[in-house]
């Protein structure tokens, strides 16, 4: 069983060859629009949550209870207008970045069987024949992996016990 870690090293090497081959690539610092447009509220396994909660921990007092408030409005929010509570709005930003889920880190760069690739930018140079060369991740794979990791939980249930 690979530790995340492993999978998070799995992940960065493929989305570096992505960038490599693709310079322009649309994924990058500034490019948030798929953190002002979660499909769900992010889920994370406890593997996942130890290294969100070392990074959350590492803001400042004023930005955790920020994200206290971003996280307790979750529930109520509707799909496909879930705005990530992490997501510095000024910057564009993920506020921590180093610590943050495989979902986020795959985003992109990894398609799903029956759910493709996600990002309609990407999508769109897809069928405009733009990146006929990409290997993509292989996101089934990584849910496989990550399955093992233990039992997911969505990030409210988890602030839970914060």
């Amino acid at each position: 069983m690979k530790t995340l870690t492993e999978l998070h090293d799995d992940i960065d090497a493929r989305v570096s060859a992505i960038r490599l081959g693709n310079p322009d690539w649309l994924c990058r610092m500034g490019c948030d629009g798929c953190c002002h447009r979660l499909a769900q509220i992010p889920e994370l396994t406890p593997a996942e949550w130890t290294l969100f909660r070392d990074g959350f921990a590492s803001l400042s007092d004023e930005k955790q209870q920020e994200i206290r408030q971003n996280i307790a409005t979750l529930s109520s929010q509707s799909p496909r207008s879930i705005v990530c509570p992490m997501l510095d709005k000024t910057a564009g930003t993920c506020l921590i970045y180093a610590y943050r889920p495989v979902a986020c880190r795959t985003y992109g760069f990894y398609v799903e069987r029956d759910k493709g690739l996600y990002c309609h930018d990407i999508e769109l140079r897809v069928e405009q024949g733009e990146l006929n060369n990409v290997v993509w991740g292989n996101h089934d794979s990584v849910n496989r992996h990550l399955d093992k990791l233990g039992d997911k939980r969505n990030l409210v249930e988890w602030f839970e016990y914060l």
